[in-house]
């Protein structure tokens, strides 16, 4: 990657923060000119657009889902649908429906929204550790793996995750990741079809002899997993580093002062730290909202005293949403030059007839879903993203991620990703709980227990809200005295959490008074059952980039696993 171009596109993107209006409607005259006259566009009279009022009665709001029938077309091989060029690649993500979603990406897309996006992003690490682009060899690259095995969508096109663009396919050789082009990260042919997990550990032996300064793991469920991962492995790694060998292939020179001193590491230490691999490392790139920002704290501390969290840009699958400027721990202005942002307050849905507002009416500390267009294709789209505005950077609004739009209902509260993160959050002040994750699940009563859906969702009759909790620094399960501190933090930590949940929501105060909703239920689980929920999901076929954590955990199955009585604590305690 090339500095430069960072550094260019970082001074456009900031130039642009003082005048979000003219910006926008440039953009949106650019979009409709080079797109209005596609089948979307003749539909909707897009060629008579020009303004975003005129826009919103031409255009109702869809979601991805509400689009795909234009994206079908697109690739049963119809051109001009939604673009004037055709689409190169689609971008997948898993939707709200369980369907895999297909975001068109064309040549245009990727120089005008995408590229300028991805290079900006860059620039606060650059500025504060200029050798993560200097020595793309000191960069371990988890997020990117553009030769992992793609699928296909059903014209025969890629069908491929953000972090598995061959940017090379678009003629931007320089835009390939950091990391991605050391020779040492390359995973060989023989080896190419691997697995996901197979391949995460492969990425890992074959960064474990090299002087690693900066990780870019985006993702922070993988920057939590890495740990684990070396604890779990050490053994493996330490057998191919002696042996010279990955995945049972010969494939270095045999190292075994290396291996060697790995494992009088892991033997003293009763486990092998990141820090004892690269005491070197400097940074981490990583998502650094949501129910990453109250375990990140304790997870840096096994990268080492020194390492700095860089703020990851904010993105979904349908488009670009902010591009970090300074060293905000979790918000980013808006990125003006890219997407036409419009915002729906999240203290409800989102529908096709919605009232929108733009990015210069929006209120700090209020939650808004997010609505794209952009030159991919994506007009008016509502994406399941909810933000929440953090501040301004010149006059764009700074937003930080607050969770996805799913809400949970026992007795009508409608109770939000963004409030039930709020509530934790402020509890686990409230108490001095240090946590490892978490996830709420909404358990349906008696009565309502029938007419429960397969997450345990009830029709708003009345249940209990459930949380489970991983706490920090536990000592093994299987010793009497964390029993009666899991026991002691968990009877706090409800407690407060069902206070700061009336806070948060009224309808749940007003629940909580009616006796609809019964006190919150907090369980301790083993300070592990989320990793090992994060391995299973990965032995099983997902590519570590896609695996999230949940705020409201879907499905009842992983719920059970993660309170298995192998899994938690004994202690179960309820406000």
């Amino acid at each position: 990657m090339q500095a430069e171009r960072v550094l260019s596109e970082h001074r456009r993107f900031m130039e642009s923060l003082d005048r979000p209006e003219e910006v926008q409607s440039r953009l949106l005259t650019a979009i409709l000119e080079h797109n209005a006259h596609t089948a979307f566009g003749r539909e909707h009279g897009l060629p008579a657009v020009r303004t975003v009022d005129e826009l919103r009665r031409a255009v109702p709001i869809r979601t991805h889902e509400a689009l795909m029938p234009w994206v079908e077309r697109a690739m049963d091989g119809e051109p001009g649908v939604l673009t004037a060029d055709e689409p190169v690649v689609y971008f997948s993500s898993s939707g709200s429906t369980g369907r895999e979603k297909h975001i068109p990406v064309t040549r245009t897309h990727m120089r005008r929204t995408f590229l300028p996006f991805y290079y900006a992003g860059f620039a606060p690490l650059l500025q504060a550790v200029p050798e993560a682009l200097a020595a793309p060899h000191g960069v371990l690259n988890l997020w990117q793996d553009p030769t992992a095995p793609i699928a296909r969508a059903r014209n025969g096109q890629p069908h491929i995750g953000a972090s598995q663009v061959d940017y090379r396919k678009f003629g931007e050789a320089s835009a390939v990741g950091p990391g991605n082009s050391a020779p040492w990260s390359r995973i060989p042919e023989e080896l190419a079809a691997a697995g996901p997990w197979e391949r995460s550990y492969y990425k890992l032996r074959l960064a474990a002899e090299q002087d690693i300064r900066v990780l870019i793991g985006i993702n922070p469920a993988m920057v939590a997993g890495l740990p684990y991962q070396l604890r779990e492995q050490w053994p493996q790694l330490v057998e191919d580093i002696r042996a010279g060998t990955l995945g049972g292939h010969p494939h270095t020179t045999p190292n075994p002062a290396r291996a060697d001193e790995i494992e009088r590491y892991a033997k003293a230490f009763g486990t092998l730290h990141p820090y004892h691999l690269w005491p070197r490392l400097t940074a981490i790139v990583v998502w650094n909202s949501g129910l990453a920002s109250l375990y990140l704290p304790r997870v840096r501390e096994t990268y080492g005293p020194g390492v700095q969290l860089f703020s990851a840009p904010i993105a979904s699958c349908e488009g670009p949403a902010g591009v970090p400027v300074d060293r905000h721990a979790s918000g980013a202005p808006l990125f003006l030059p890219g997407c036409l942002y419009e915002f729906v307050p999240a203290d409800g849905p989102v529908t096709a007839d919605s009232e929108t507002l733009l990015a210069t009416e929006l209120e700090e500390n209020r939650d808004y879903h997010l609505v794209f267009s952009h030159f991919g294709g994506m007009y008016r789209c509502a994406v399941t993203d909810v933000v929440r505005v953090v501040g301004h950077v010149g006059r764009t609004p700074r937003i930080e991620y607050a969770g996805r739009d799913t809400v949970r209902s026992a007795a009508g509260e409608n109770l939000t990703e963004a409030a039930a993160l709020r509530a934790l959050r402020a509890a686990c002040a409230d108490t001095g709980a240090e946590i490892r994750n978490a996830t709420y699940r909404l358990d349906a009563d008696a009565d309502a227990d029938a007419d429960a859906d397969a997450d345990g969702n009830g029709p708003g009759n009345g249940g209990r809200y459930q949380l489970a909790v991983a706490f920090a620094g536990a000592p093994a399960p299987t010793q009497a005295p964390v029993h009666a501190q899991a026991s002691d933090l968990a009877a706090a930590l409800a407690t407060a959490l069902d206070a700061r949940l009336s806070d948060q929501s009224p309808g749940y105060r007003a629940g909580r008074r009616s006796g609809l909703i019964s006190p919150v239920d907090v369980i301790p689980v083993h300070p592990d059952a989320f990793l090992r929920e994060w391995e299973r999901t990965v032995r099983a076929g997902q590519r570590p980039p896609r695996v999230k954590d949940r705020i409201f955990l879907p499905g009842a199955e992983a719920w059970r696993r993660l309170t298995a009585a192998e899994h938690h604590v004994p202690a179960r305690h309820r406000a």
